[in-house]
């Protein structure tokens, strides 16, 4: 018993034994009874100890590594295991995890994460670059500020996570800054990592750089945004500022010497058009001549005044401004003289100047309505036209009673004293409207011509009462009532061609008008019944009458007068052998039987007369617009006719040439004819003897097989018409007719056809006019309106076809168009802008384009979706040095009101214009064994180190300084 007792205190509890222990002392020991007042006090005592090691031990489960031991440390973990995670990925893994790209810099990227310390969240970041070979270049756009500031590439950014997002507590800072330290000491980086502190309008920071174990870099910056002290707006006071950052004792700055590297970037901008309030701000006293120079520079008003497109709209100067960096780079100075020379030097004795547009922040903009030009207005007569289909009459949208025209009709249509400037504008006669420059490709576009009537109707259309279905409906009504009374009164209609023909590659109502043009001019022409006054009509026409009618010549016979001078044989043996008959056209007898002659063809006789052959006069052939020609195709399928013949307008035709060739040739036979009007269809039969042996007259030779067969056609027109010259003949095109047909047509025009037609000739014309600019040789720029023709007209060839398109996919597609449209209207705009401002340095100025371009091209998509184009164009073109006076034009004198601002100037004027920002940067280098840091340090290691680096960046009221110290730690 005495054994299992021994063994069960080892593994029994010590409650449980004291327990077991009472209960066995009672068995063993007879005498227990009289102790069990001393057994109850060693138990009680026993359980007070174990409910305290109890105590204990439930301290115990929840203890802490002690490793770990604060918070603060903590933090300093969780930072150190971040920086670690982003240097095992690298930054080509980081950049494929998703870092974000900063803006338009294309080689900074930035990773961030969230930590928290104590009751406050901050947020790490850091920067890299993906191809980062080294020390970035002083003045590289791709920097981030503190890059540039402090010349360090990949470095961290710790801030808390606030509205701020700066650390205004200076113990908070120093704190989270040294943890910070501490983490990167543990990671084996060497990440330079900064803090923001201070207000956020000061962009201040501290920063701290462990290079190795030996070299720390600390980082301060700070800013004065007002009262600038007038010795830091100069060079001089500026160098003497970094100067004492790391001179040991007070001394004269000015009469020291230290070598001082040196680098400076000016940014001048062009100053603003002045207005007039500023030109009558000029000083009185002034030279009168001076003040009128003065105020004759700026008689005008708007810079694309002269402009193509300033006819219908005044566009927005897409180029703000130019700002030129000037730079100096690499220079050693080593005294405050030499940087107070520098400030008095010229601008143009630095090494570098760059250029680069300012632009337009709308160049990029989508949303509906910024920008304002043709690409604007066709969208909103596409609108139009999607709206037109829902009307029979163009009536129905002026009615105020018909739903169609819409609750606000009379609100949407301009009052009657516009409607009669515009038509004024529209039938206003402009003379000769030939195009400056036509495009190639303007003619694939079935539109009217910019410089005809329907184009001018559509151009003032866009502009008219918002573009809106009801303004154009109620214009095109007066339109038409203008058009009829110029056939009333048989007045010309303006802005049309003078020609006689129809241009079937243009829109079916640019047609029409100028075939109502030729019936006007018909119409109110009065024709001679005699001939001598029809001989005086048609003198003009002499030469064209000795060609037949086209529409009835066979493809394959020859040009008649070609035709005759080609056969000198038949010429020669007729003039040889009827020589006596050469004075037989001045008999009296022939001139009595002959009406209505041209004159002779040549030497070729009649073959049953002894008489030359005469051409007659004819007929011209009648006009016929796109519809007419579909009709006459329409009823030869119909007939089924053999004979080439479409209709009975080419019996009417050809009988009227016979009828003419008959009245000039009494004697004529229908062989003549032919010979004359057709012949190919002619064969000659010539005999062939000796030498010098003429053939036998008359001309042998026999009709071609078609027209000698029996019961021929044009035989038998030949034998029904009579002889009659045209002034005795039915006219083949009666004007009154055909001018009421047209009339008729444009009044019952249906919404949809006006529209579809204007549609073609408003974006043809626009792009005609945009066509004129003038932009220098931009290749891009031209190449592009090349294609924008195309496109236009591949996207209206559903116009041209017997069926359209869906209605939503047809308006779809053409709000598409407008966008491209607006691309390119938006570019052209760009390209006369910058070519206006650099017409004296073409390669620049084409350059500068190209520069944009690209960067723009991206952009020109034809989705209707806006494109987020965030980005900034930033391109910069170095100006070469015979560029540099044409670059200097760009910022002339300021007038006498702006002068005021010399007395705060910080020097370096250029045409009597500071900078807008100084950047310069100071800097030390020093070798380490030529100075207190190599002491204690391996020559293997000694190398040149930075030591100080100081960099300003601001103006007269405004001045920001980044130093970056070395020390030996």
């Amino acid at each position: 018993m005495i054994a299992w007792f021994v063994v069960s205190s080892f593994l029994l509890p010590r409650r449980f034994f004291s327990q077991h222990l009472e209960v066995v002392v009672r068995k063993e020991s007879p005498m227990a009874s009289s102790s069990n007042a001393k057994q109850k006090r060693i138990v009680e005592d026993d359980e007070e100890e174990d409910e305290e090691q109890e105590e204990i031990m439930e301290e115990l489960e929840g203890f802490d590594d002690f490793t770990l031991a604060s918070s603060w440390e903590r933090f300093i973990s969780e930072i150190e295991a971040i920086c670690r995670a982003w240097m095992v990925d690298g930054h080509k893994n980081l950049v494929q995890k998703g870092a974000e790209q900063l803006g338009s810099r294309t080689n900074l990227y930035k990773v961030k994460s969230e930590i928290k310390y104590s009751t406050k969240f901050y947020r790490i970041e850091h920067y890299f670059g993906v191809s980062s070979n080294g020390k970035a270049a002083d003045w590289d756009d791709n920097l981030h500020d503190l890059q540039l500031s402090f010349g360090v590439s990949d470095f961290l950014v710790v801030a808390p996570v606030s509205a701020s997002g700066v650390v205004l507590d200076a113990p908070e800072s120093t704190k989270l800054l040294s943890a910070v330290a501490i983490a990167l000491t543990n990671c084996g980086s060497n990440w330079p990592a900064f803090v923001p502190v201070h207000d956020p309008s000061r962009r201040a920071y501290i920063g701290i750089q462990n290079l190795g174990l030996i070299f720390t870099r600390r980082f301060d910056a700070d800013r004065i945004a007002s009262q600038v002290p007038v010795r830091l707006m100069h060079l001089e006071g500026l160098y003497e500022l970094f100067i004492s950052k790391f001179a040991l004792y007070p001394m004269d700055f000015s009469a020291s010497f230290f070598k001082v590297q040196f680098a400076m970037k000016l940014t001048y901008r062009t100053p603003p058009y002045e207005s007039d309030d500023e030109i009558a701000s000029i000083d009185p006293e002034d030279n009168e001549s001076t003040k009128d120079t003065v105020i004759l520079n700026h008689t005008k008003t708007q810079w694309d005044e002269d402009c193509p497109w300033t006819e219908w709209y005044s566009a927005e100067d897409p180029v703000a401004a130019f700002e030129l960096l000037v730079i100096w780079s690499n220079k050693m100075f080593e005294g405050s003289l030499e940087m107070a020379e520098l400030e008095n030097a010229s601008s143009f004795d630095a090494e570098k100047w760059l250029l680069y547009p300012i632009i337009s922040p709308k160049m990029t903009n989508d949303v509906p309505g910024k920008f304002v030009g043709f690409a604007s207005q066709l969208h909103l007569l596409v609108s139009a036209l999607e709206k037109s289909y829902e009307a029979q009459f163009l009536e129905d949208f002026v009615s105020a009673e018909n739903p169609a025209s819409g609750s606000s009709t009379s609100s949407t249509v301009p009052p009657p004293t516009v409607v009669d400037r515009v038509l004024k504008e529209i039938f206003h006669d402009g003379g000769s409207l030939a195009l400056k420059f036509e495009n190639k490709n303007c003619r694939a576009v079935k539109g009217a011509p910019l410089e005809s009537l329907f184009a001018q109707f559509c151009l003032h259309s866009l502009w008219f009462g918002g573009c809106n279905i009801h303004a154009i409906a109620s214009l095109w009504i007066e339109f038409v009532r203008e058009i009829r009374w110029c056939w009333d009164e048989s007045q010309p209609l303006p802005n049309m061609p003078k020609d006689s023909s129809i241009d079937l590659s243009t829109c079916l109502i640019h047609q029409k008008l100028q075939m109502l043009a030729i019936c006007i001019e018909k119409k109110s022409s009065h024709f001679d019944k005699s001939t001598e006054n029809v001989n005086q009509i048609y003198d003009e026409k002499v030469n064209a009458a000795t060609y037949p009618s086209k529409s009835v010549k066979d493809k394959n016979d020859c040009h008649p007068r070609t035709f005759l001078h080609q056969d000198p044989e038949l010429s020669s043996s007729s003039s040889e052998k009827h020589t006596n008959t050469e004075e037989y056209p001045n008999s009296p007898t022939t001139n009595l039987q002959r009406k209505g002659s041209a004159g002779v063809v040549g030497s070729m006789m009649l073959l049953c007369s002894s008489q030359k052959m005469h051409v007659p006069y004819t007929q011209d052939a009648p006009i016929m617009t796109e519809d007419m020609h579909e009709e006459r195709l329409r009823a030869v399928e119909a007939s089924g006719d053999a004979f080439s013949f479409s209709g009975q307008l080419e019996r009417d035709i050809l009988s009227s040439d016979m009828s003419a060739f008959k009245a000039a040739n009494p004697d004529a036979v229908f062989e003549d004819f032919i010979r004359w009007h057709s012949p190919g269809d002619w064969e000659d039969n010539k005999m062939k003897g000796s030498a010098g042996e003429l053939n036998d007259w008359p001309p042998r030779g026999k009709l071609s097989q078609r027209m000698s067969e029996h019961g021929n056609l044009w035989r038998q027109i030949w034998n029904a018409s009579p002889p009659l010259p045209i002034s005795e003949q039915k006219p083949l095109l009666d004007p009154i007719r055909e001018g009421e047909k047209i009339l008729h047509y444009l009044e019952t025009l249906k919404p949809y056809q006006l529209l579809e037609q204007m549609v073609c000739t408003a974006f043809r014309a626009s792009a005609d006019i945009l066509n004129q600019t003038s932009c220098g040789d931009f290749k891009p720029m031209k190449t592009k309106l090349d294609q924008l023709y195309l496109t236009i007209a591949s996207n209206l060839k559903c116009f041209q076809a017997n069926h359209l398109l869906e209605k939503d996919e047809l308006i779809g597609d053409l709000r598409r168009l407008c966008l491209v449209f607006e691309h390119i209207e938006k570019l052209l705009i760009l390209a006369a802008s910058i070519h206006r401002k650099l017409i004296e340095a073409p390669r620049l100025s084409e350059a500068v384009f190209n520069d944009y371009f690209a960067f723009y091209l991206p952009k020109m998509g034809n989705s209707l979706e806006s494109i987020c184009y965030d980005q900034e164009f930033k391109n910069k073109q170095l100006v070469m040095p015979y560029e540099r006076n044409a670059v200097a034009s760009l910022f002339p004198p300021p007038t006498a009101n702006q002068s005021w601002r010399k007395v705060l100037s910080m020097g370096n004027l250029l045409n009597g214009h500071e900078p807008i920002l100084r950047e310069i940067i100071f800097s030390i280098n020093d070798r380490i064994q030529d100075s207190h840091y190599a002491t204690g340090i391996p020559t293997s290691s000694m190398e040149e180190i930075q030591t100080h680096r100081m960099y300003i960046c601001g103006t007269s009221n405004d001045l920001w300084v980044a130093l970056s110290v070395t020390s030996w730690d």
